[in-house]
């Protein structure tokens, strides 16, 4: 029953996240700002200190990695503020007043203060407005991520209980779960890195967690070529890292999630037979991952498996595409409002 509730809370979630893109007053602004924030970040510190610090021995690289990925909230308190077109100085103001606190409070708290900053800015005088912003906007940001955040860690908890239980139970049980749960998560704003170090998962569900994240972006590849989502720069981009393309994902969550978690499933119960662990948590990342996975498991044995992900994603991949196909699909021209492609992160580097 417990895996029931973790999965429907999820969907919950999803759903939550697809109406706030659409109906939320700069809604699809702030999810490519959060989208820009956990690639700024937690993608980093997956590369840099697992796939590279850990494997390699590289001090220093950990040390970076770390650091980069412990600024998630600095960096949605400063991205979120930049996509209302606030001032980049009153925005970073804020970024680094959120500092300490999580990804997903800072971003709910700085998109709600965002509309107080915009409003400071539009009826405060030039020069009185930066002290104003001093004196409101770290306190109000702050307080408003403290009274949110026990509700995003609980649901994080709900889901990650979901997971605990799966694998308590038979192993196959646990990997369909495991490999259809955690790739939806990676599409989410969620992360499926920050859930699977919240609840710290190693051995064979991290395996699964993180080679159950490199299927689902293989699978992306075709599905996106498929079902034209958007060009050729949008189809690498969900490959490299779905995160980069969530408001394309949460604007198409059917096919998309529909999709990914049969294919997911199917991928997770391919690691599990193959016994495959990862040691290190927080590994649920498409590329880190696979690499990773190399140095705690024969070479062989991994390239074996990825393999046949690589085949049952695609086909899953084609299947979706047929289903599909005269389904009502949301492209990046019409979510972006441009006939030209712009991604996320660089859409915030231009806001």
């Amino acid at each position: 029953m417990q895996i029931v509730i973790g999965v429907l809370v999820l969907l919950a979630v999803i759903a939550v996240m697809t109406l706030f893109t659409f109906k939320a007053p700069n809604g699809k602004k702030a999810i490519s700002a959060l989208s820009g924030a956990a690639c700024a970040t937690f993608l980093p510190q997956a590369f840099l200190s697992y796939a590279v610090g850990d494997v390699f021995h590289i001090q220093f690289i950990k040390q970076i990695g770390d650091i980069m990925g412990s600024l998630g909230g600095l960096a949605a308190g400063t991205l979120v503020p930049l996509a209302f077109g606030i001032s980049p100085v009153f925005a970073v103001l804020v970024g680094v007043s959120l500092l300490k606190v999580k990804l997903l409070p800072a971003f709910l708290a700085a998109y709600v203060v965002s509309f107080v900053l915009k409003q400071i800015e539009k009826r405060v005088p030039e020069g009185l407005d930066l002290i104003a912003v001093v004196l409101i906007g770290p306190a109000l940001v702050n307080g408003v991520a403290a009274l949110i955040s026990p509700a995003v860690l609980q649901i994080l908890h709900i889901i990650g209980n979901a997971i605990t239980s799966a694998e308590q139970a038979n192993p196959m049980l646990m990997a369909a779960v495991l490999g259809a749960i955690i790739p939806l998560v990676g599409m989410t704003p969620l992360s499926s890195m920050v859930l699977t170090s919240l609840i710290g998962l190693t051995g064979v569900p991290m395996a699964i967690g993180a080679l159950g994240c490199t299927g689902n972006s293989f699978l992306n590849f075709s599905l996106f070529r498929r079902l034209k989502f958007g060009g050729r720069s949008t189809t690498v981009a969900v490959t490299i890292e779905p995160l980069t393309q969530i408001d394309i994902i949460s604007a198409n969550p059917v096919p998309i999630f529909a999709t990914n978690a049969v294919a997911g499933a199917i991928n997770g119960m391919i690691i599990a037979a193959f016994g495959l662990v990862i040691n290190v948590t927080g590994m649920a990342t498409p590329w880190a991952g696979l690499i990773v996975a190399f140095g705690f498991n024969p070479a062989l044995k991994v390239a074996t498996a990825v393999i046949l992900i690589l085949v049952n994603s695609t086909i899953w991949a084609y299947v979706g595409g047929f289903v599909f196909k005269n389904f009502k699909i949301h492209t990046v021209q019409e979510i972006r409002g441009t006939t030209t492609e712009v991604e996320p992160v660089a859409a915030q580097a231009n806001a």
